[in-house]
């Protein structure tokens, strides 16, 4: 994804899986922990020393800039799973000392931060990141470094790296769906509006091919850059067009600026659907629930999912963070990553990276939002799909999931049409 600051801005381009152009700023760090271990240029298991009561790990979220409205509770829900692994005894005889980074809402400075991680605070894992931007940026260097990174947003497939474990949704289990049931419920005429860096523009290639083998219809496709406030034109065009849907990916603090305007010039969620893949509780509480109220949106999992584990997550998390702090999806993604990862490493017996990764294959954990499975072939979860809609209480009522959890598909291996997209 790309992200504005208020002192200046650069171009930066990544041709990795896509072709993407996005404007970011660079940002001073915040207040990092300090590290005691000794620079070193081998593997990430290099962090857990002979002697050592502690194992570091990275955490590598934008704390400043556009992107901190969404990623800094994801850093707490992480901080929490670590408190509490630590409460329980550790892992291995060794407490988690977690190494915070700032990432600035920078695509570059998310790589630097990672290869600091990896290179001088020699952390054996990273949990991180938000857009497809800066997971791109943090991709080469966790390959080059034999790191691991835990994903924990969704994104938009076509990728499966062996240093990246994905815990949020895949394009299956997330945008299809909600095509599928937007054709089905709301009307076949779609506005696509996002940001324009790889995900949005990547997911909208996958909805278009999947409108065209589905009957439906592309009326319109807008892009603005991270961070842009000025929706009043592309509203206008909205209003002109008349679409059953706008299918909104549009990211950061974006949204407020467009779902504000929108209100403002009179059209609410009875006038027009929208459904939106990156608004959660967390973006409902900054953009202001009387604003989103009526609109939908589609995640895998919501703060009033109905089950015992989900119950005990959000009572934990508001008694840490406050009562009127919210969960939401990649939240709890974040919290399940870390889980994940401490059951991996108790099956391997090992902090080191390689076996990490082969004890990870098939590891079940019963989460916030259901059972979750790690699917050995491409490092992904098994996930189930919902759509939501979003209350005047802040909250999000579930009214449609999948019925059970999705194997991955990043590449779209099982759709006729997924050639189209993957080629």
């Amino acid at each position: 994804m790309r992200e504005r600051s208020n002192k200046r801005k650069m171009m930066f381009a990544l041709s990795l899986a896509a072709t993407m152009m996005v404007s970011a700023a660079c940002a001073k760090t915040e207040t990092t922990t300090s590290t005691t271990t000794a620079p070193t240029t081998t593997t990430a298991a290099a962090g857990t020393k002979a002697g050592d009561d502690t194992v570091p790990v990275g955490i590598l979220h934008s704390l400043t800039g556009t992107m901190s409205i969404s990623e800094v509770s994801v850093r707490d829900a992480e901080l929490m799973a670590i408190d509490e692994i630590n409460a329980a005894g550790g892992l291995l005889g060794k407490k988690i000392k977690p190494i915070i980074e700032d990432g600035a809402s920078d695509w570059p400075t998310f790589a630097e931060k990672t290869k600091k991680l990896l290179q001088k605070d020699s952390v054996v894992t990273i949990f991180g990141c938000w857009t497809s931007a800066s997971r791109k940026a943090v991709l080469p260097v966790v390959e080059q470094n034999k790191g691991l990174l835990w994903y924990p947003v969704q994104y938009e497939g076509v990728e499966s790296s062996p240093n990246i474990f994905y815990i949020g949704a895949t394009t299956n289990q997330q945008i299809i769906p909600a095509v599928t049931w937007l054709l089905q419920n709301k009307g076949k005429k779609f506005f696509l509006l996002g940001s324009d860096y790889v995900f949005p523009r990547t997911a909208n290639k996958i909805i278009k091919e999947q409108l065209k083998a589905d009957g439906g219809t592309l009326v319109a496709e807008e892009y603005t850059p991270l961070g842009h406030t000025d929706y009043n034109t592309i509203i206008s065009k909205i209003k002109k067009e008349k679409p059953d849907v706008v299918f909104n990916t549009l990211n950061g603090d974006s949204n407020v600026a467009f779902f504000k305007q929108l209100k403002d010039a009179g059209i609410t969620a009875k006038d027009l659907t929208t459904m939106s893949v990156s608004i959660a509780e967390e973006e409902v509480r900054g953009i202001g629930a009387s604003v989103l109220d009526g609109h939908y949106t589609a995640w895998n999992y919501y703060q009033t999912t109905d089950i015992p584990e989900n119950k005990k997550f959000v009572e934990a998390y508001k008694a840490k963070y406050g009562k009127d702090r919210v969960t939401d999806d990649p939240i709890e993604a974040g919290y399940t990553a870390v889980y994940l990862w401490a059951e991996a490493v108790k099956k391997a017996g090992s902090f080191d990276v390689d076996k990490v990764k082969e004890a990870a294959k098939g590891i079940s954990f019963n989460s916030p939002e259901g059972k979750v499975t790690i699917d050995g072939d491409n490092q992904h979860i098994f996930k189930t799909a919902r759509i939501g809609q979003i209350s005047a209480d802040g909250q999000i009522k579930e009214v449609w999931n999948s019925g059970q959890a999705l194997k991955p598909d990043p590449f779209l291996k099982t759709y006729p049409w997924g050639t189209a997209v993957t080629k």
